[in-house]
């Protein structure tokens, strides 16, 4: 009889746990399945979206060297042709200085043979107006000293352009 009064007491207590406690137990189950679930979809929406996010990370990583490199490039370019005005520049001003010392040189020579010339001149009329003696008038001892100075000029005495 102990028997059948433990199995009774033991339908008992199923019954009771299961009207009271299996049925909230279940619920709570329940419950908690879906709130996992949810968190799963949740976990995984917001995997997606930072694989996105990280996908568009390297877009713009890729197109920011892309536009850093264009920006070097451009800056190498602009550099090189500054260079190369600076050169030009510097070769115009070389020649144009040059330029100018070789006018600056000539017209000193031409200054300084005209000086000498003259000096030539002054100096033979005086020796020749010393030789001669007033044989004849300065008018004419010039035309002869220049004269004179214009065929040393021709003939190059010494190698030297006078």
């Amino acid at each position: 009889m102990t028997l059948v009064a433990q199995i009774v007491n033991f339908l008992i207590l199923v019954l009771v746990l299961a009207k009271y406690a299996y049925k909230p137990l279940l619920k709570a189950m329940a419950d908690r399945q879906a709130r996992i679930a949810g968190d799963l979809a949740s976990a995984e929406k917001e995997r997606q979206a930072a694989e996105q996010l990280r996908l568009d990370y390297q877009e713009q990583m890729v197109e920011a060297r892309a536009q850093a490199q264009a920006m070097i490039d451009k800056a190498v370019k602009t550099a090189e042709q500054m260079k190369q005005e600076i050169l030009e520049e510097a070769r115009a001003e070389h020649a144009r200085m040059l330029k100018t010392a070789q006018q600056e040189i000539a017209r000193q020579t031409d200054a300084a043979m005209a000086g000498i010339r003259g000096e030539i001149v002054a100096m033979t009329v005086a020796a020749a107006s010393k030789i001669i003696e007033k044989e004849m008038d300065s008018e004419t001892n010039e035309k002869l000293v220049a004269d004179f100075i214009a065929k040393l000029d021709n003939e190059k005495i010494g190698g030297l352009p006078c």
